[in-house]
């Protein structure tokens, strides 16, 4: 039985893949803050569906010592990490300027310190048993940054920064970085936010200020209707590269509306080939692809 860490399996695409893992046989430690409290309910879902293959764990993402302990109580407890999902994150839609400090700070809390705090707590022991597969969930906004999102765009260019780098050099010790890149979902993300800290700058944008929450709205009712893609249709993504033979995953994987990032994707690969060449580092690092 092979064993994941999923984090923010309170809702969303976390929540159906703690659920599509276990119907698998995987053995899911599905992370949550607060299952005790404010998420108690999530958890008797989670642990009902598969009490066998489903533990839930209290953990933090955006906290070092929660991570460090709840990583390494699973360590202890199983062995050894196969799969970690990094599916924690929150998004602030906005006027940018608006934002604080603070607020950005808390974007890159949870959806870019949080993954690397995950990452470097399971890395040793994937190294060590030679294999290891994480996934970590960006956006197409990782890639693009259209306006009114810019705190989150910023937080998934890092991870993807990160997570880029990071797989060339874990690649030769047989552990595969990837990311899942999402459109646009019906998943709650966007309700999740909070408005921007600084009301006196807001008050000088006049009616571009309003244009944020109309966007959120249309958004909304866009992912609510009918033909709206399904978010199963990242589960199944992520299924699908769990699945796959080691060293065989692409680095992204575009899932739902694309906005053309495929596209940009497509472009990068070679170019991002052609400077592991350049700089000599193609056979060192075991000669991994983008």
């Amino acid at each position: 039985m092979k064993n994941v860490i999923i984090t923010g399996t309170s809702s969303g695409f976390g929540l159906k893949a703690a659920k599509d893992f276990a119907d698998k046989g995987y053995k899911v430690f599905a992370t949550m803050r607060k299952p005790d409290g404010k998420n108690a309910q999530k958890k008797a879902e989670l642990e009902g569906h598969s009490a066998r293959h489903i533990k839930v764990v209290d953990m933090d993402v955006t906290n070092d010592i929660s991570v460090r302990e709840a990583i390494g109580g699973i360590i202890a407890e199983v062995g050894a990490i196969n799969i970690l999902i990094n599916n924690a994150g929150i998004m602030y839609l906005g006027i940018t300027e608006a934002f604080s400090i603070a607020q950005a700070n808390e974007q890159m809390e949870a959806n870019y310190y949080g993954a690397i705090r995950t990452m470097q707590a399971v890395l040793p022991s994937m190294r060590k048993a030679g294999n290891g597969l994480i996934i970590n969930t960006t956006s197409l906004v990782g890639r693009i940054s259209p306006p009114f999102f810019s705190t989150y765009t910023a937080s998934k260019h890092a991870l993807e920064g990160y997570a880029q780098g990071l797989r060339y050099e874990v690649s030769p010790f047989g552990v595969d970085i990837v990311m899942v890149e999402p459109g646009p979902f019906g998943t709650g993300l966007l309700a999740s936010g909070k408005a921007p800290a600084h009301s006196e700058v807001l008050a000088t944008y006049g009616d571009l200020s309003g244009v944020p929450a109309a966007m959120g709205e249309s958004f909304a009712q866009m992912l609510q209707s009918e033909g709206a893609p399904d978010p199963q249709l990242v589960v199944d993504a992520y299924l699908a590269l769990a699945e796959m033979p080691a060293g065989k995953r692409p680095t992204r994987t575009v899932v739902g509306i694309t906005w053309g990032v495929d596209e940009m994707n497509t472009l990068t690969q070679s170019i991002q080939d052609r400077i592991l060449k350049e700089m000599q580092l193609e056979n060192v690092l075991g000669g991994v692809s983008c």
